[in-house]
Formats: C-alpha cells, sequence, structure tokens
C-alpha cells in the first residue's frame, strides 16, 4: 500500500514594510506651488511703493503750480491748472525738443555700443584662452576703482584737440564700453554658455565671429537686456560729462535743464515741468518694455 504525501508549496516571502516618511511640516511648500504673502507682506510692499513713487507724484504736483504757492507753508498736496502753461514755458525756453531728441541718440547709442562691446569682451575672458587673460581682466575691473572725476581734464584736452566740443560724439564715444559691463557679461557667460557648445561650433568649422553671432548673442540676451536697459538709463542722467562737453546751443535734457535754473529769481514750478518733461520718456519707455526686461531677467534666472 502506498502511501502519497502532499507538500503544500511555500509561502511567498512577506514584503518588507515601508517605513513612513517624513511627513511635511508647516514650513514646507509642493514643489511647483505659488507662494501668497500675508497682510504684513502687501503692508510693506505698499509702503515701498508709495515711497518711490512720492517724488514723481510731487514733481508733476509742483509742476501744475506756481512759484509763490510752492513757497507756502505747508505745501500743495494736489495738482492745480497750471500744469499746461509750466510745460510750454519748459518746452520753449529750455529748447526740449532738441534736447529730447539729442537724449534719445545718445543714450541709445551709449546702449548699443555697451551692450555689443560688452559682450563681446565678456566673451573673450570667460571662454577664450590668450596671453595675461588674469591681468587684463583685473586691470579692466581696477578702472572701476578710478573717480570719474580725475579723467575728465586729460578726457577735454583729447575732444578739444578733435574739434568735438559741442558735437555728441564728444559724449557718445568715451561711453561706449564699461568696465561693470564687461564684468557684468563675463560673469553671465561663464555659468550660461557651455564650452561643449564652443567646442562643437568649432568641430563644425566655426570662426570665433561666427560663433558670437550665432551662438554667444542668443544665449545672453537676458543679460544684454539688463544691461542695455541700465545703460540706457545711466546716459539719459548722466550730467557731469555732458555739462562740461556741450552748450545749451546743442544740449542733452540734463544740460538743457540747468538753463531754467537760470535768474536771480529761478521759477521752481517750471524748473519741475522741465524734469517733468524730461522724465516722461524714460517712465513710457519702461512701460511698454518693462514685460520684455523682466522676463529676460527671468530667463537669466532659470538654469536647465
Amino acid at each position: 500500500m502506498t502511501t502519497t504525501t502532499t507538500t503544500d508549496p511555500p509561502a511567498p516571502a512577506a514584503a518588507p514594510a515601508r517605513r513612513p516618511g517624513p511627513r511635511p511640516g508647516p514650513g514646507t511648500r509642493r514643489a511647483g506651488r505659488q507662494l501668497h504673502g500675508g497682510p504684513v507682506a502687501y503692508a510693506v510692499l505698499a509702503l515701498f511703493t508709495v515711497g518711490s513713487l512720492f517724488p514723481l507724484v510731487w514733481t508733476a504736483v509742483a509742476a501744475s503750480r506756481d512759484s509763490s504757492r510752492l513757497a507756502r507753508t505747508p505745501p500743495p498736496l494736489w495738482f492745480g491748472s497750471n500744469l499746461p502753461r509750466n510745460l510750454g514755458t519748459a518746452w520753449t525756453d529750455a529748447n526740449m525738443g532738441l534736447a529730447l531728441f539729442n537724449t534719445v541718440l545718445v543714450a541709445g547709442a551709449i546702449a548699443l555700443g555697451t551692450v555689443l562691446f560688452c559682450t563681446i569682451a565678456g566673451f573673450a575672458f570667460a571662454k577664450l584662452r590668450f596671453r595675461f587673460k588674469s591681468v587684463l581682466l583685473m586691470l579692466t575691473i581696477g578702472t572701476m576703482m578710478i573717480p570719474p572725476q580725475l579723467g575728465v581734464v586729460p578726457l577735454f584736452m583729447v575732444v578739444a584737440e578733435l574739434e568735438w566740443t559741442d558735437r555728441l560724439q564728444s559724449v557718445v564715444l568715451p561711453t561706449l564700453v564699461s568696465a561693470f559691463g564687461v564684468f557684468f557679461m563675463r560673469q553671465y557667460l561663464v555659468e550660461a554658455l557651455p564650452t561643449e557648445l564652443i567646442e562643437a561650433a568649432r568641430v563644425d568649422g566655426a570662426s570665433s565671429w561666427r560663433v558670437v553671432w550665432h551662438i554667444v548673442l542668443p544665449v545672453a540676451r537676458p543679460a544684454m537686456a539688463v544691461l542695455g536697459m541700465l545703460s540706457f538709463v545711466q546716459a539719459w542722467n548722466d550730467f557731469f560729462w555732458p555739462i562740461i562737453a556741450l552748450t545749451q546751443e546743442n544740449p542733452t535734457v540734463q544740460v538743457a535743464l540747468t538753463g531754467l535754473g537760470r535768474g536771480y529769481v529761478p521759477d521752481q514750478a517750471v524748473i519741475m515741468a522741465g524734469a517733468l518733461l524730461g522724465t516722461l520718456p524714460l517712465l513710457l519707455a519702461f512701460t511698454l518694455f518693462g514685460r520684455q526686461i523682466v522676463g529676460g531677467i527671468m530667463q537669466g534666472a532659470v538654469k536647465g
């Protein structure tokens, strides 16, 4: 008699128990979730906004009054009815039409030249190999430590020798390249421009200038937008060198505004109207291109 023994299959091994991960605390946020500020943050932002807008609003209020009302205490806090008359007086007395045209040319040329030349120089310091590279970079940065007032006398001697006094090129050419712009573009291209991309272009037979036009400039576009905006605003507001090189016959905005303050008793309302005329183009430019500028900054801040 044969006895058959049945053997049960082995039970599957139990899966190891998963340890619960740390629970997110109250201060953590999920990825991709938009953060919202509290009442204190909005109050601080509102305070800074009011403080930033107050000088512009006060300029407009003062430009709409007359000098006798501005001299009283307390000063006016709301708009008057003299704004069109004061704007017309400032436009005529300061030759503001020619001044705005000259300033647009000067600031635009300086911004374009600074962006182009500083980008090329920054690319050379960031990615190219040549002798005395570190020494030249340190010398370039070292020029930022020299006060610009020390170079006014030799610069004016050169301008006078070239017979460029009272001409716009005397203001444009000395400021086409800035040490800050070179250093700014160099620091950006060190991180944003991969060396492998340049080597691949070299393998394909691209020259240095082709690498600049087809690779460097597209990559550096966000930083170029920021540098162009800063250079344009700085050139628009520059007063020290234009007041030396130019006259009232061929002025920029800042030079033209000095003509409004002349006289035994300067008309403060007309001066404020001229300052308002000189500020409006910058506000218009930022209104039109502010989103592109901020978008370029954010695009440069995001690294893949």
